[in-house]
């Protein structure tokens, strides 16, 4: 069977993954163990790099479309390519059912939402931070002029500072609150307990991003609850591998 290629973003040096949607697939293929390769792809060459592949555009329909062409995608083999988070979970969980994660269960969804959630208020800071922090000079600058064309024109900068800081701290607490809420039903450190499933990785994969952008800023929220760290330490084996 072929050696799986994950398309990742990569960030300045030292070069480690980053983005939240690429880790959910990571602690995948690292969870099942599964040998395989990384490519990096700046910001810019995504969509040529991708329509070369000869797939088609996310569905703009989808509840989740925030763009056309997107990373994380996965390589198969020759002729399997296979572009998005959600549908590449399905893809791995066909092809390497050993050990199962589940991410067609219901809870998945919940748990999205409830990430999403967590993340809306957060958005000003951590998002501003990342062209600062992670991206390469190649990168930065695209990441810039496309956030300020999504948002009407507003910079990231400028979105920062009316929006961030202590007041969208203040807007996290309570969709961050239900968030633990969710992952202390069956008394942790995972949603089910002692047994992790893919919904976890939703959770680990926002938590991971949110280190990434700033240490100070994962501090800060892991300290909003004492669920957050327990699942976040409870998965390092899968987050050991990022940087290839």
């Amino acid at each position: 069977m072929p050696i799986p290629i994950l398309y990742d973003i990569p960030s300045k040096k030292p070069l480690e993954s980053w983005s939240l949607n690429p880790w959910k697939t990571r602690l995948a293929l690292n969870f099942k163990k599964i040998d395989y390769q990384t490519e990096w792809v700046e910001y810019p060459a995504i969509a040529p790099l991708l329509k070369s592949f000869g797939l088609p555009p996310n569905d703009p329909t989808d509840p989740d479309y925030f763009t056309a062409y997107s990373i994380p995608t996965v390589r198969f083999d020759e002729r399997t390519y296979v572009m998005e988070s959600k549908a590449i979970a399905a893809e791995l969980e066909q092809r390497y059912p050993d050990p199962p994660l589940h991410p067609s269960a219901p809870l998945v969804a919940e748990v999205q939402k409830a990430v999403n959630a967590a993340f809306g208020p957060l958005t000003p800071i951590l998002i501003s931070a990342i062209p600062r922090n992670l991206l390469t000079e190649t990168s930065a600058g695209w990441f810039e002029d496309d956030r300020k064309a999504r948002m009407g024109g507003v910079s990231l900068a400028q979105m920062e500072a009316e929006k961030g800081g202590e007041k969208a701290w203040g807007l996290a607490a309570e969709p961050a609150a239900a968030l633990a809420a969710l992952l202390k039903k069956n008394e942790g450190p995972f949603l089910g307990g002692e047994k992790v499933q893919y919904a976890d990785f939703l959770i680990v994969s926002f938590l991971h991003f949110v280190k990434r952008v700033d240490q100070r800023h994962f501090e800060r929220f892991v300290a909003l609850d004492p669920a957050f760290a327990a699942i976040y330490d409870a998965s390092k084996e899968w987050l050991a591998r990022g940087d290839h």
